[in-house]
Formats: structure tokens, C-alpha cells, sequence
């Protein structure tokens, strides 16, 4: 139905986003170049949203004041409708709310904004959590844009590397089963890391407590330079053979593994105060040499 999505978008940028997920499902240059995975069949999403969950739990299990919940991976919020709030020709905002079948899941109210905007060439997303019941609300939230590898207009998926400033290695957690594992230390050439689709053998790479709070993702003849402010973690994943790379800012994780308990004393949780809110925010700002 024409009313799922709406295209808003400036000079340099045309966007495309969904009311389904309030998930964006296009990025395009001014040369026609698309800079998002195009949902293949590999894994048949663009840009999920990830609430109230990052990641699993055991079992799929969340339990809070003695009664088990069944919450799926990432949450719910990628699989929902929201209501347009506002739709113009540079973005869009959205609306999530808890209902029947939200508590059966997650036994919270909340209130879930996204604002999609398009200024300068750059594409925002801002995320406000609200907490509009007479309860704390415990929450993980998550970005989970998947962008094109190779990158538009190069010529293969070889020589595409992420730079981080002012690092010098990544001390990643990798998953097991879905779950928080291990820790193990990620090289780095002068802050940069090589692409290789080996990266990801192992599943998602996953940095918690990351500092830079911005990245370029680099190939020859294009970059995407990307920036976030409220999101304390960060996943990098993309699946062997397929050609896509996502970078995911997250306030929060996986599950560690061997933890098992009361929903509200979950590692890595934000915990909202009846009445209060919390905003995150991500940027991207597409380049090619055709600019």
C-alpha cells in the first residue's frame, strides 16, 4: 500500500522508509548508486530497529515478577506497524506503543519515536524511548543498518576497510548461540580494519562500552562516514558470501552467556524512570567521487 512507506530526500540523497519497523529501506545517491543491502534473500532485511531487546535471551525467555515471557531475537519492534506522526519532503517521524500483544512479550509501557531526516547530503535517525507508565521501564535499543558491500560504483568487495580513530585494536565479544562469549583482540593497520568476509566466521563482532562514536567505512572511490551520540555499544556483522555489512549502534547486548534471571537485573540494561525519556541518535553522510 502506498501509505507503508514514504520518499523524502534533498539534492544528494533520496530515502525511503517504512511504516512496517519504521525501517529505512532505501538510500540513494544523486548518481543513482544504492548504499543499502537490497533485503536478498542472504537475510531479507534492510534496517531493522532493535527494542526492546538487543540480541536474545536464554531461551528466548524474559522473566520478570515470576512469570516467563516469550521475546524473541532483537524484539518485536522490527515486525510492527507504527503510526506515521509526520511525513515531509526531507523526513518522517513514527510512533510505537505498547498494547496487548507488546505486554504479553515485554510487560512494560513505552512509547517508541523515530524521526528519519535528510539535511546536507546526511541521513539521521533519532530515536526517542519513553517511559509513560507508573513503572520503571528496562530497555535495550539498537540500530541495525546493513549497507552495500562493495560499496556503489567500486568494482568488487575487495579493498573495502573500516577506519576508527584513534584506535588500536578491537577488543571484540563474540557470541555463542546468540549469547555474549568470549573475548578476543582484533589487530589494526593504523586504526584501520581490513574487510574479509572471515571477519564474520564467527557471527557478529561485538564492541562493548566503544568510544570513538564514529567510523568511516572506506572502499576505492567511495566512503560512508558514520556518527552516533546516546548508543554505548556497537555490532559489526555481515554473513560469509553475501554482500552486505552492517554498522550497529546499541545501548546494550546480547545476553552473556550462562546468565539466566530477573529481567530487570539483565547486564547492560537502561532503566527509565516513570515519566522520563532517553533520546539516541545515528548520522550517515554518503560519498562518491562522482560529488
Amino acid at each position: 500500500m502506498p501509505d507503508d512507506t514514504h520518499r523524502f530526500g534533498d539534492d544528494r540523497l533520496t530515502v525511503t522508509v517504512s511504516a512496517h519497523g519504521a525501517e529505512l529501506c532505501g538510500l540513494r545517491d544523486a548518481g543513482g548508486g544504492e548504499w543499502l543491502w537490497h533485503a536478498g534473500p542472504e537475510w531479507p532485511r534492510h534496517a531493522p530497529i532493535l527494542f526492546p531487546i538487543v540480541g536474545r535471551l536464554p531461551g528466548d525467555v524474559l522473566r520478570h515478577a515470576g512469570r516467563a515471557h516469550r521475546l524473541t531475537q532483537h524484539g518485536f519492534a522490527r515486525d510492527r506497524r507504527f503510526t506515521w506522526v509526520r511525513r515531509n519532503g526531507t523526513g518522517c517521524a513514527l510512533r510505537l506503543g505498547d498494547d496487548e500483544a507488546t505486554r504479553a512479550a515485554y510487560p512494560f509501557a513505552f512509547a517508541l519515536e523515530v524521526e528519519w531526516a535528510v539535511a546536507g547530503g546526511a541521513l539521521s535517525c533519532t530515536v526517542t524511548v519513553l517511559n509513560p507508565g507508573r513503572e520503571v521501564l528496562p530497555f535495550l535499543l539498537g540500530g541495525h543498518p546493513a549497507f552495500a558491500w562493495p560499496l556503489p560504483g567500486t568494482a568488487s568487495a575487495e579493498g573495502h576497510s573500516i577506519a576508527f580513530p584513534g584506535v588500536e585494536a578491537l577488543s571484540a565479544r563474540r557470541l555463542t548461540g546468540g549469547l555474549l562469549d568470549g573475548v578476543e583482540t582484533i589487530p589494526l593497520r593504523n586504526g584501520v580494519l581490513p574487510l574479509e568476509p572471515s571477519l564474520f566466521e564467527k557471527d557478529a563482532i561485538v564492541l562493548q562500552d566503544f568510544r570513538p562514536r564514529e567510523l568511516r567505512y572506506i572502499a576505492p572511490g567511495a566512503a560512508l562516514e558514520m556518527r552516533w551520540e546516546g548508543y554505548s555499544d556497537f555490532g559489526l556483522w555481515s554473513k560469509p558470501g553475501a554482500s552486505f555489512l552492517c554498522l550497529e549502534p546499541w545501548c546494550g547486548t546480547a545476553a552473556p552467556l550462562g546468565w539466566d534471571g530477573e529481567f530487570l537485573e539483565r547486564p547492560g540494561l537502561t532503566i527509565l524512570a516513570p515519566g522520563h525519556s532517553r533520546r539516541f541518535r545515528w548520522e550517515v553522510r554518503p560519498e562518491r567521487s562522482l560529488y
